[in-house]
């Protein structure tokens, strides 16, 4: 087999690989069916319930983001530790007063350690079931993960970690964070001014 062959061969097998797992849905528009004869309703609400929800955390259960990027979570608010800093714990209160938990909003804390952005906040108030966060940055979307404790309490908290451009102080490298609902709707937003 030439080698031209050979490369044709593998490009079309990886195609085939690519389409085969790629996840389709077929829809009869004019019945208000999909081809397997499910409602189109029931295909978006089966959808909804494969959506990712958050990790459900014991108070005080710590999670590991990243080496040396530990977060956790009390009836009181959000907990972490940073890589620079690992004996002083910081705190980000949801019952002191400064946020309101009836209002969709996201906060953010940032600190960076040899090159690398850990990235977290609390969100709260979103219509739905929180299920993913994104961060824009000057580089593109950083996906990154969230946990809640049991019993709906009308806020979580997301992480995430990335690395810090080396020509880039880290000023206007974060331009927003976003978590979305299981049907993909925004659940709560922050937009950073200026950038």
């Amino acid at each position: 087999m030439s080698m031209a062959r050979m490369h044709k061969y593998v490009a079309v097998a990886a195609l085939t690989t690519l389409l085969a797992g790629a996840p389709t849905l077929s829809y009869a528009v004019s019945r208000g069916e999909t081809a397997h004869g499910t409602s189109v309703a029931a295909e978006v609400a089966a959808a909804a319930r494969k959506a990712p929800t958050p990790k459900i955390v014991q108070p005080g259960e710590h999670v590991v983001a990243a080496p040396g990027f530990e977060l956790w979570l009390t009836a009181e608010g959000k907990h972490w530790v940073e890589p620079d800093l690992p004996d002083f714990p910081q705190f980000r209160s949801v019952v002191d007063g400064n946020i309101d938990l009836s209002r969709p909003g996201v906060s953010l804390q940032a600190g960076g350690h040899e090159g690398v952005y850990y990235l977290s906040g609390l969100y709260y108030g979103g219509k739905g079931t929180a299920s993913r966060v994104q961060v824009r940055t000057s580089e593109g979307t950083v996906h990154g993960k969230l946990i809640e404790l049991a019993g709906k309490p009308g806020w979580g908290v997301w992480y995430a970690t990335t690395p810090l451009p080396a020509d880039d102080d880290g000023e206007d490298f974060l331009r927003g964070v976003t978590v979305y609902d299981t049907k993909g709707r925004v659940y709560s937003q922050l937009r950073i001014p200026g950038v």
